[in-house]
């Protein structure tokens, strides 16, 4: 046992010993930055920092030296790619860098063959996928989380269209291209992107030629996402536009943040020029370990410049590799690099890149870096399965007076909130519209009042508003001249004039007619001129329908409207039979049957037990007669006696009452109301009669008729006026004219010999059209919907179209006769009932003659007429009294039982007689 464990220990002796043996002194770590910036700086200051920690920790590498070698790069490409090249020859096991996504496309390339990790926090470009670039490892996250934080924020204040400035290189372009998908997501848009020249080549001049044409955008929310020289380039400039003044909203991306936590103070012409703006930091959560780093930082900076997150994302990353390179060592216990047989291809006027070497460790130092799980002074660090850091969030900053304040956070675990992301880590999830908080913002200007986020076009141009010039129906839109002054009037321009007065911000515009004035406009032309840009809305009686909706936006209806059918209608001469019209003839017919029906069956029920349903056949008739039809007043005399009867009484009566109500309805409605009759009932007779059909110049009703019913255009008439309407129908031209509900109110007040035939058979609206995505047809449905309410809606329409109109009074027809199968139902109970009586009456009445109606003992002899006797004897029975019926059936049994007892005193003294008789003969013969 002694000797095992002796050896165990030597065992791990000699591997301890060996391991340590083979460890490098030194393993070689390059960073390409440029180091004259705010984030080049803070980063170098923290990586040497990581370094001397590292290198005197002696529970990391194991002795191994830790040597980060630093190359400026100068804002240059090329010099970035020399300094990659350089850290190639030295056994580099991986870089830190570079600083720009635009040097990471191209040392991406590097890496992959060489087999060196690259690690970067700053080149953030959300397309340098782990696809195509397995090598490269974005250790902060990537712009992806913080475009979705701003489209989080456009969202939650509801602005639906912004501008976005950026620089024209690969990540601000790309960072605008995945925010333009993240507000897609939320139903909102970019409507302009400006771009600026590469940082840091932007001048004044370039900056300018682009907020100019910024200044000339609806959207008044501009996403800043660019680097911290060119940024505030153009806050200065947009100083100097007045594009920082009330009604602007200005998002910058984290490079203002840097500046605001590393540049103290600010120069007073760069604090006044940001006042109003938001801008992002990446979150850390507070720990020991962060303040103790941040306690140090104004030694380690000796005063130079102030902290920033950047500066943690570089010390972690260090300590990332660190670990990585540790794991290694203890894996494989050594560093190599082999040559690459792709370089070593020497030839006349070729580079010689032999000196480069493949890190044959690259691979398993990756792998260690990806499996990362530690904390750092960013909080927990490890990498999900698509390399995005574990749970990124955001701190949001509003820019005022005195410097910044933080007005909230957002995570990706749970959107925009008050309270910090370590907070809602221990809760589910909640992305609910109600959970989306921020505290208070002072926007540029210095107001706290949410701006609108857009206005008019071409900065404050009046709208050119599209109006049909009406030749008929004039009520709704027409052309007046008052003092002097064309002006446009009616109920639309009305309804137009109050909405917007109820809108908190002006609307400069003018009305321009549209259509010669000698026929009504085609209103699918007009509104199609708001997508060629002619017009900036349209105003007026605008049908919303399906085709309009695909190419402009409408606002909410200010007036229901769906098409009908008008006919000419005839009066129906009064009769002297007018009373037979509520009812059907073969309505009539089945009720006066069922009247004599229940009579019958009600006598039948009563007959045997009721003395007022006997007598002589005559009277019987007349009861069975007078009993059916009094019911109809409810005015019978004759009591009814047995259960069976008075249940069918009760379900008679009930029906009787039904018959009588509807019956009284519709003869007052006779009798009261105006008779119309017209062969055209609706739409659907209209369409099977190949009759022509008139309809209005210019409105959709054409199409419509044509299309969705399929009428041949042969059959389809154009009218231009009232007038018109009334001389095509009277000399029938037409068979009825198809148009809007509101255009034939209009015409039903002064043209009383037609009427609406039918139902409406499509439901519609009138609204006010605008291009695609434009916030004023929102603001304009709500402002529509507050006049609906208050009243004011219904009083422009008072206004203009309240007329006596006979159109809407109600008129009947033949219709409005009362059919059977609207009583059918009751009319079946009623008969079930009856039938149900009767088959209960039968069987009780032949069970109580199978007991009582024994017919007398008859001579077998006379054969089938016992047959007959017997039915004549049952009709005897149903006919009598039940009562006498039962007294003589008493009588007969008991003559019956005396016959027998006679029968049987006659037969003892015949025998008693026969017994004396032979006792004689026997005493004789003795």
């Amino acid at each position: 046992m002694n000797l095992v464990w002796h050896v165990s220990i030597l065992v791990l002796y000699i591997g301890i010993f060996s391991e340590g043996a083979s460890r490098p002194d030194v393993v070689n770590v390059g960073a390409i930055f440029t180091f004259s910036t705010i984030n080049g700086k803070v980063s170098r200051i923290a990586m040497k920092a990581a370094e001397d920690d590292i290198n005197s920790d002696p529970s990391i590498l194991g002795g191994t030296k830790l040597s980060i070698l630093m190359h400026d790069s100068n804002f240059s490409g090329f010099l970035g790619i020399i300094g990659a090249l350089k850290y190639m020859e030295t056994d580099t096991v991986a870089i830190i860098g570079p600083q720009n996504s635009v040097m990471a496309h191209v040392l991406s390339h590097l890496v992959n063959e060489l087999h060196v990790p690259s690690l970067s926090f700053t080149a953030l470009d959300p397309t340098l996928s782990p696809l195509q670039y397995p090598y490269f490892v974005q250790t902060a996250p990537n712009d992806e989380f913080q475009m979705t934080a701003i489209a989080d924020m456009i969202s939650y204040f509801r602005w639906g269209e912004i501008v976005a400035v950026y620089s024209d290189d690969d990540q601000s372009r790309n960072g605008i291209t995945a925010l333009g998908d993240k507000l897609a997501e939320r139903r909102c848009k970019i409507t302009y992107k400006a771009a600026l020249p590469p940082d840091p080549t932007a001048t004044q001049s370039d900056i300018k030629d682009q907020l100019v044409k910024v200044q000339m955008m609806e959207a008044r929310v501009i996403v800043l996402h660019t680097y911290s020289k060119t940024g505030l380039l153009v806050f200065e400039e947009a100083q100097n536009l007045g594009m920082m003044d009330r009604g602007y909203v200005w998002i910058a991306s984290t490079w203002l943040s840097t500046v605001l936590d590393s540049v103290s103070p600010l120069p007073s012409k760069t604090a006044h020029s940001i006042k109003g703006v938001l801008t992002l930091r990446p979150h850390t959560p507070n720990s020991t370990r962060k303040s103790a780093f941040m306690s140090r930082w104004q030694k380690l900076s000796n005063n130079s410049i102030g902290f920033n997150p950047y500066g943690l994302y570089a010390y972690d990353t260090v300590w990332m590799i660190a670990r990585a390179v540790d794991l290694l060592l203890d894996q494989q216990g050594t560093i190599s690099f082999s040559n690459d047989s792709h370089l070593n291809h020497k030839g006349k006027g070729t580079l010689n890149l032999s000196a480069l070497s493949i890190f044959d460790g690259g691979k398993q130092l990756l792998d260690n870096i990806l499996r990362t799980n530690m904390t750092g002074l960013t909080g927990p660090i490890q990498f999900s399965p698509d390399r995005s850091p574990f749970r990124p969030s955001y701190d949001i900053l509003n820019v005022i007076e005195t410097g910044h304040r933080q007005i909230g956070y957002w995570s990706n675990y749970s959107g925009l909130s008050v309270v910090t992301p370590e907070t809602l880590y221990t809760r589910p999830p909640n992305r609910s519209s109600s959970s989306q908080q921020l505290d208070g913002v002072v926007w540029p200007g210095g107001t706290t009042e949410k701006p609108r986020g857009w206005v008019f076009a071409n900065n404050g141009r009046q709208l050119r508003i599209g109006v049909p010039n009406r030749v008929s129906y004039q009520d709704f839109v027409s052309q007046s001249r008052v003092n002097g002054t064309d002006t446009v009037q009616g109920y639309c321009i009305d309804v137009f004039l109050a909405a917007i007065k109820l809108l908190p911000y002006a609307v400069p515009h003018r009305f321009i007619l549209f259509g010669d004035g000698h026929k009504n406009p085609s209103y699918s032309e007009l509104v199609n001129m708001i997508t060629t840009n002619v017009f900036d809305a349209v105003v007026g009686d605008i049908a919303i329908v399906t085709n309009r909706t695909k190419t402009v936006d409408f606002t909410q209806p200010y007036i229901e409207s769906g098409l009908v059918v008008v006919a000419p209608v005839r009066k129906s001469n009064s009769s002297a039979w007018a009373f037979l019209r509520p009812f059907t003839p073969f309505m009539w017919a089945v009720t006066a049957a069922f009247f004599l029906i229940i009579g019958t069956v009600v006598w039948i029920l009563e007959h045997r037990i009721n003395d007022e349903f006997r007598g002589p056949p005559r009277k019987q008739m007349a009861t069975i007669l007078w009993f059916s039809f009094s019911t109809m007043f409810f005015a019978q005399r004759e009591n009814t006696v047995s259960t069976l009867g008075r249940v069918v009484i009760i379900i008679w009566l009930f029906v009787v009452l039904i018959i009588n109500s509807s019956y009284t309805a519709s003869l007052t409605s006779i009798l009261t109301v105006q008779q119309l009759s017209s062969p055209i009932t609706g739409i659907d007779s209209l369409v099977t009669s190949n009759e022509r059909i008139g309809f209005q110049v210019g409105s959709f009703a054409e199409n419509y008729l044509m299309e969705e019913l399929n009428i041949p255009k042969s059959r389809l008439v154009a009218l231009g006026s009232p007038e018109e309407y009334a001389v095509a129908l009277e000399n029938r031209t037409v068979a009825a004219v198809v148009d809007e509900q509101p255009y034939i109110e209009l015409f039903l007040s002064d043209h009383c010999k037609f009427k609406i035939r039918g139902q409406e058979f499509t439901k519609s609206g009138w609204g006010f059209a605008f291009p695609r995505d434009s916030p004023l047809a929102l603001d304009l449905s709500t402002a529509i919907l507050t006049l609906s309410e208050n009243g004011e809606l219904l009083r422009i329409h008072d206004k203009w179209l309240s007329r006596k109109s006979c159109g809407s009074q109600a008129t009947t027809d033949e219709s409005d006769e009362l059919q059977l199968e609207s009583f059918s139902g009751l009319f079946l109970i009623c008969g079930a009932a009856c039938f149900l009586a009767l088959l209960i009456y039968f069987c009780l009445m032949l069970c109580q003659f199978s007991r009582h109606g024994i017919p007398e003992e008859s001579d077998p002899s006379r054969g089938a007429g016992s047959h007959s006797a017997r039915v004549r004897t049952f009709l005897s029975f149903a006919d009598e009294k039940e009562d006498v019926y039962k007294s003589k059936s008493k009588r007969k049994r008991e003559e019956m039982l005396s016959n027998s007892r006679v029968k049987e005193d006659e037969s003892k003294r015949t025998q008693m007689d026969s017994s004396q008789q032979r006792h004689d003969c026997e005493i004789s013969v003795h």
